[in-house]
């Protein structure tokens, strides 16, 4: 088997990553959009504060493991990609399903290359402002996401063209399996 999970804050490039993983033929469960899937039962809504506060509130009330729990179920091939873990919490309950083999490969991208990315790409949740961004990238913070990164396997670095981040994407993966 080959999981691969995926770490990065919003607008690294995680998404990228994902799409050469795709071509290559894994399967891909977003923690996002799991998250957005049960926010969408609530009156959550779909601003990022309106999600991201939900997705705090359900790991308060159920543990910081809350949503690699509700994603576990979702893995249905041996090669596939978990993007957006948030926490070592969550790290640990795919190893503790799938062994200690799992990949973690963390994307990274500066603040002043991200921000710009995130207004770009229109989604409802992009910040408006420096001040929504930050807020934003505190609370991801918060649940241990710097950890995580520490905790990567691998580190693509993604402030360069396009291509040049696919490529690298590339690599890591056939190097992989």
């Amino acid at each position: 088997m080959v999981l691969i999970v995926i770490a990065g804050m919003p607008g690294a490039g995680k998404e990228e990553f994902v799409s050469v993983a795709q071509s290559k033929g894994y399967q891909v469960v977003r923690m996002g959009d799991v998250v957005r899937e049960f926010a969408a039962k609530t009156t959550a809504g779909v601003s990022d504060k309106g999600v991201g506060g939900f997705a705090n509130e359900e790991r308060q009330k159920h543990g910081y493991d809350i949503w690699a729990k509700r994603c576990v179920d979702r893995v249905e091939t041996d090669r596939t990609i978990i993007d957006g873990s948030r926490g070592v919490m969550e790290l640990k309950v795919y190893q503790e399903r799938f062994g200690k083999d799992i990949r973690l490969i963390a994307i990274h991208s500066s603040p002043a290359t991200r921000f710009p990315r995130l207004v770009k790409r229109g989604r409802q949740d992009a910040p408006k402002d420096m001040t929504e961004f930050y807020a934003r990238d505190e609370r991801e913070l918060s649940w241990g996401l710097g950890s995580l990164i520490a905790l990567a396997d691998l580190m693509i670095v993604n402030e360069g063209s396009l291509e040049g981040f696919k490529s690298s994407c590339t690599k890591v993966l056939d190097s992989i399996g």
